[in-house]
């Protein structure tokens, strides 16, 4: 396709995405009250006031719908998001590639709610537990809403953003951009670099959270190769798994002869 034909595409896929996302978001304003309720339940037990939150402003409560509702849309939606994103790459892969398509979306939107369930039911109470808990000995914690709200929507699109590593991780291995033998030699370099990304990631200050997180990539990391092994097994053969870079272009380029 010429330059311009591509833009349009991608323009029609851009209109999609934001126009399912601006429906949906209008739809559950007004929903907004319970969806707010549901996700401060978590961390109830460690506010004051009976579990209430505080608004500090005059346009407080509209913001705060504003964002849970547009949070919501895109949580309602990222099935159809991530759909149109892939699909504009669809026609650049090859007919063998391309079938990894559907079970690839599926991964992923499977990979971003169960970050967010781990998030809302493992992370959130261990993280506003610590952190309240560092302010409740010298001072009065008045949670303010918009602050509260804004850090549980920021580290529950984290996690699920933050899941979709493994799958990164499983897809270059298979197609041998990185080895599974690198991944396999220099598990400890990886595993510091899911360190610094579970710092880099989540959006408080928190250590609870940060090792939370580092251990579940490190959980999601390690099933992934294992996944992957499989694959490689049954589409290289055993010996796949002790290839270099320069082992697999040679097996390429044989096969294409």
């Amino acid at each position: 396709m010429p330059l311009m034909d591509h833009l349009g595409e991608l323009r029609r896929r851009l209109t999609i995405i934001v126009v399912a996302v601006v429906v949906c978001a209008v739809a559950v304003y007004m929903a907004t009250p319970t969806i707010i309720d549901i996700v401060i339940d978590p961390i109830r037990g460690f506010l004051p006031n009976g579990g209430k939150l505080a608004i500090m402003s005059s346009l407080g409560g509209f913001t705060i719908r504003f964002k849970v509702a547009c949070f919501a849309a895109v949580i309602i939606t990222c099935p159809i998001i991530i759909w149109e994103v892939l699909a504009f790459f669809l026609p650049a892969l090859k007919p063998n590639e391309q079938r990894w398509v559907v079970p690839t979306v599926g991964a992923m939107v499977a990979l971003f709610f169960l970050g967010m369930v781990f998030c809302y039911f493992v992370i959130l109470p261990a993280a506003f537990g610590w952190m309240i808990d560092q302010s409740s000995a010298f001072a009065t914690v008045l949670p303010n809403a918009e602050d509260y709200i804004s850090i549980i929507m920021l580290l529950e699109i984290g996690f699920g953003i933050a899941f979709q590593v493994p799958l990164v991780i499983f897809y270059l291995s298979i197609l041998h951009l990185v080895t599974y033998k690198t991944f396999r030699e220099n598990w400890r370099f990886i595993y510091v670099g899911l360190l610094v990304f579970s710092a880099v990631v989540t959006p408080d200050a928190s250590p609870v959270t940060m090792f939370f997180m580092f251990a579940a990539l490190v959980m999601l990391y390690e099933a992934s190769l294992a996944v992957a092994r499989v694959v490689l097994v049954r589409q290289d053969g055993p010996e796949s798994l002790r290839w270099t870079r320069e082992d697999y272009e040679l097996h390429a380029e044989r096969a294409d002869d």
